[in-house]
């Protein structure tokens, strides 16, 4: 289930929305098949692995390990747990259930009418935490949300004025390139007015090679011209204005826009806004992670970073940059 998990980590990014799945088959205990989702609209984890198996033959005396249940329903793809039965693979392991209403246990319940011996819950914690942005998808009914922002030695987001518009760097290049690479890897990516009208961003992955994030533009008047780089050709992107959610509303204007994400079926999204737009998400206790770098620029004035509470997972040195990751307890 361990290389499972790590051979499911290679969907990131490309298989949204559907679940980055890892499958590993098994015979007298070798490894002799092994897959992760392709790409939307592509083969399973569990098809992959089994399509991978030099002789057919030995799937009915092999047993196969999958991070998240099988499938039971036709969508882009037949069932899998369709195609397990039909290769007589008789044991199968799942680290967790799929929380899926179309699944939801109907893929194990499917695999046991069929005398297959299935066993639940095999690193079951690792699992559910790889599958974190479906989870919350199908049980929070919201994506799974990111945090991001740069801030000064001294605790701001930005200088009191700027010359030019485009953003006043922080953080260095190399810091700059993995921040695309996250891009890459989520759903959606969204920002504010003002962050649009002062830094002008493409929010694309241009440092990475990678697919580009729809792109979220919180525009409440509708004020943002159609020359800006956000509504470029490079990526989709949506708009949130007075006519998608009801801004009277104030403390449940982060609520409204979560609903908005998951109507259009985006299971992740990065909060690179301003300020402002960091704090509504904050404020309504909305996030699930923060990833904030911390640069050796000083400011002395300007606009303050975010004011937060959460549990520090991680912190790393980036060349001079230092990078905190945190948790929403």
């Amino acid at each position: 289930m361990k290389r499972a998990l790590q051979i499911a980590k290679l969907g990131l990014g490309t298989t949204r929305p559907n679940p980055m799945v890892g499958a590993v088959i098994v015979h007298n205990n070798k490894i002799i098949g092994e897959g992760f989702t392709s790409p939307f609209g592509g083969n399973h984890a569990e098809v992959n692995a089994i399509n991978s198996v030099k002789n057919q033959e030995l799937l009915a005396e092999s047993t196969i390990y999958v991070t998240l249940e099988p499938c039971s329903h036709y969508g882009k793809t037949p069932p899998c747990s369709d195609l397990i039965i039909a290769k007589g693979i008789k044991n199968i392991l799942i680290g967790c259930v799929d929380d899926n209403p179309q699944v939801a246990g109907k893929g194990i319940k499917k695999l046991m009418s069929a005398y297959c011996k299935v066993t639940l819950g095999i690193l079951e914690a690792e699992c559910k935490a790889h599958h974190k942005r479906f989870f919350t998808f199908h049980n929070k009914k919201r994506p799974y949300i990111i945090l991001k922002w740069a801030q000064s030695s001294d605790g701001f987001l930005s200088p009191e004025t700027k010359n030019e518009q485009k953003p006043v760097w922080i953080t260095n290049k190399t810091s700059r390139a993995l921040v695309h690479k996250w891009r890459s890897e989520e759903h959606a990516i969204l920002v504010g007015t003002n962050t649009v009208i002062q830094d002008n961003p493409s929010l694309t992955t241009r440092d990475y090679v990678g697919q580009n994030p729809t792109r979220i533009v919180i525009d409440k008047d509708l004020k943002l011209e159609q020359s800006f780089a956000v509504f470029n050709a490079e990526a989709d992107t949506i708009v949130i204005s007075k006519d998608t959610i009801d801004w009277t509303k104030t403390d449940a204007i982060a609520q409204q826009i979560c609903e908005v994400l998951h109507q259009n079926n985006l299971n992740s999204v990065i909060i690179e806004g301003g300020a402002k737009t960091l704090q509504t998400f904050i404020d309504e206790n909305l996030w699930d992670e923060a990833r904030i770098f911390k640069g050796t620029v000083s400011f002395e004035k300007g606009t303050k970073a975010p004011n937060f509470k959460g549990k520090l997972l991680s912190s790393e040195t980036i060349l001079n940059d230092i990078l905190e990751v945190y948790e929403n307890k």
